[in-house]
């Protein structure tokens, strides 16, 4: 179990480890089911700053990596009807601004690109605390929620159901867990920091 929460990750590259981290999306399947995927292949870091609002985050998605446990959704969601991964393989997310909402708690805005269309996007974002992990590193966990106006990025594909209403929603939620890894040299470099600043607090009480 995590420990609680009451502050935001030690300053430093953090890095999403993909084995550990889940990126999902869910829709409205004829307007009441929810179906969710989730992209298998991607990248991305979280560069925390002493300030943390000059924090920033970027993302890489491999498109073609959806998966929503049925073969032929797959395809679908991979034609030029949605994602169109032949012409537009990558997806991206790079933040713009962080706003501090709370104890443990961000609001991050950030430029979502899919199908070569960039849009604006607000993400909720907890920050779950820390965990030493057996390799000698630490790990810090995030989840996140947010959603997309689908036929904003040009996805608008749909059927008209008889009862009213469409097939799919319009609307896509996002849903994300991610546990990120500090980089080796950040730590380092912090560590002689506080070392730093403990000598110099030692001098001054002297």
């Amino acid at each position: 179990m995590l420990p609680e929460a009451t502050d935001l990750p030690e300053p430093g590259t953090w890095t999403i480890d993909p084995g550990h981290s889940t990126i999902g999306a869910v829709a409205r399947h004829l307007m009441f089911t929810k179906v969710r995927g989730h992209f298998g292949s991607f990248q991305g870091a979280i560069h925390v700053e002493r300030q943390i609002e000059d924090s920033r985050a970027e993302l890489e998605i491999d498109a073609a990596s959806i998966d929503t446990g049925n073969a032929d959704r797959d395809a679908h969601l991979r034609s030029p009807d949605f994602l169109d991964v032949e012409r537009y393989p990558k997806i991206t997310f790079g933040s713009t601004q962080v706003e501090r909402t709370g104890g443990n708690t961000l609001r991050v805005t950030g430029d979502l690109t899919i199908r070569d269309v960039t849009q604006s996007i607000d993400l909720d974002v907890t920050y779950e605390g820390l965990m030493p992990d057996p390799w000698g590193g630490t790990r810090a966990g995030f989840e996140l929620y947010g959603a997309i106006d689908r036929e904003a990025f040009g996805m608008t594909w749909n059927v008209a159901l008889e009862t009213g209403g469409v097939l799919v929603s319009r609307n896509i939620d996002i849903e994300a867990e991610v546990q990120a890894v500090r980089q080796a040299a950040d730590a380092e470099r912090a560590n002689e920091a506080e070392t730093e600043l403990s000598e110099e607090e030692i001098a001054r009480s002297a």
